[in-house]
């Protein structure tokens, strides 16, 4: 292990390769910044810049792509509710209400030093614990696929607010636009009236972008627009009292983020859901949740990256791409004639431990970029709302046709815009929606899996050890809170006679 980790540290701090980690996470901030692009896309379309590169160099600025634009992603969602990136949905709940009550550069600064501190402690689990986690995931079959999405499913109690119902109908409705297009296994085509654009469904970034930029943008046109944000400097600097409550949700988001990135086809995107319903569970301050908490930010944010970066065990180890993203450096492996799987630790140890070791310059290379400039993003709330709406809007329709290179995209955020107005102006919770289009994929896959494996008995999940409990913890997620809330009900309704009375 040593001498890997000598061998993988003079691999990563050569110069070449330095410079090109530095200029991959620039570029991936900056990519993470435009609404629509996103990491996968960002990686594939510099992937023919790295090919006359050495192998490793190209993957150390790939690599850094990858991660770098997690950072620029979640920049977006804070200042403009405007999502770069699919795993950074969540933190517009909490990120922007700071921003709106003039504390964007404190919601940026724990962003920032919650995924280093996530980046970090992740990296060192992913050194130290590849080889058997890896191994421990081969465990996982679409039982227990099954059970891990049922268990994210039950965090939709979480986001549902006061009104459980309308999560419920919200999550449903979430699910029901993601089975838009042809059927998971099969060849029939769904809900597409006849139109080919819908035949591989609905863009998910496309109805983020839509339903949290144009439906913001519209509600506060209606709202009749605010006066920009006039924090002065000191406004936009984190306080002790922010990074004290920010502290346990940044570990407790670090352990979920890296557990759910080990799972092939999980993602970042779940694991920030599922960090920020613990959050909502088990935070002194879950009343605040919602309303700009620090530990709305600090939370799914850490999961963030530490799923990010778990998600390269089961990529190198096993050969499985642990996220769309790392498919796609998968596919960069193969051009390089690498073959990802248990025997590369042992074949190209250098490639492996300069690659690995990387991360923690390029996060590091990160946090000094970020975290100083954060007040200086922050500014950008003061231009007057009439020319910002429109630049918002403008970086909401570019980054729809940069995903699909057509207006059939642009029209989708056009509507799930107006979505997003009505459920801002009913109080419809958008959480929810946005979490049943994630799983509904997921879901609707690990189920046809299941009930193959099972002759149609999908009681098979709880045969396995893991898919038991599993499917407990998914039960007494869903569960808990609910008759929390009757027995809350229960003894407010027995105290009011007793104070009539006196």
């Amino acid at each position: 292990m040593i001498e890997n980790l000598q061998l993988g540290i003079e691999t990563a701090v050569s110069p070449e390769n330095l410079l090109w980690c530095f200029i991959g996470v620039l570029l991936g901030t900056i990519i993470g910044l435009l609404p629509g692009l996103g990491s996968a896309t960002g990686v594939a379309i510099l992937l023919p810049v790295t090919l006359t590169f050495e192998p490793v160099t190209a993957l150390i600025m790939l690599a850094g792509i990858y991660y770098g634009s997690q950072y620029g992603a979640s920049t977006s969602s804070i200042l403009i509710s405007t999502p770069g990136d699919s795993s950074s949905v969540v933190l517009t709940l909490d990120g922007y209400q700071m921003a709106r009550k003039g504390r964007a550069g404190a919601a940026l600064a724990l962003s920032a030093i919650a995924s280093f501190v996530a980046a970090i402690l992740s990296l060192i689990g992913l050194i130290t614990l590849a080889g058997p986690i890896a191994r421990f995931a081969l465990n996982f079959g679409p039982a227990e696929n099954l059970a891990v999405m049922l268990l994210g499913l039950a965090t939709i109690v979480s986001f549902a607010g006061s009104n459980v119902l309308r999560g419920v109908t919200m999550a449903a409705a979430g699910i029901l636009v993601s089975l838009v297009g042809v059927a998971s296994g099969f060849s029939t085509a769904r809900f597409t009236f006849g139109s080919a654009n819908l035949l591989s469904g609905l863009d998910f970034i496309a109805v983020m972008i839509g339903i949290f930029a144009v439906g913001e943008v519209l509600h506060q046109i209606r709202r009749g627009g605010e006066r920009p944000i006039r924090a002065g400097f000191r406004d936009l600097l984190v306080t002790k009292a922010e990074l004290r409550r920010a502290a346990a949700p940044s570990l407790r988001g670090t352990g979920v983020g890296f557990a759910t990135g080990v799972l092939p086809g999980a993602g970042a995107t779940l694991a920030s859901f599922i960090a920020y319903g613990i959050e909502k569970q088990v935070s002194r301050f879950r009343t605040q949740m919602g309303k700009g908490a620090p530990e709305g930010v600090a939370a799914p944010e850490a999961a963030n990256n530490a799923a990010a970066n778990a998600s390269f065990i089961p990529t190198l180890a096993l050969g499985i791409p642990g996220s769309g993203t790392t498919a796609v450096l998968l596919g960069a492996f193969v051009i390089f004639g690498l073959q990802p799987g248990p025997l590369l630790f042992e074949q190209e140890p250098r490639l492996v431990w300069g690659l690995l070791l990387s991360f923690f310059i390029g996060n590091l290379i990160l946090l000094v970029l970020n975290l100083p400039l954060a007040p200086v993003f922050a500014q950008l709330l003061r231009i007057p709302y009439p020319y910002l709406y429109p630049f918002v809007l403008m970086m909401s329709f570019i980054g729809a046709f940069a995903l699909g290179n057509n207006t059939f995209t642009m029209a989708v955020v056009f509507f799930a815009g107006i979505l997003g107005y009505f459920m801002k102006r009913y109080d419809f919770p958008a959480a929810p929606f946005v979490l049943g289009m994630v799983l509904g994929p997921l879901l609707e896959r690990s189920l046809i899996q299941t009930s193959a494996l099972g002759d149609g008995n999908l009681l098979i999940v709880f045969e396995s050890p893991i898919g038991a409990i599993l499917m407990s913890a998914a039960i007494l997620a869903f569960a808990y809170p609910l008759a929390s809330g009757i027995i809350r009900g229960a003894r407010n309704r027995r105290k009011e006679p007793q104070e009539v009375g006196s």
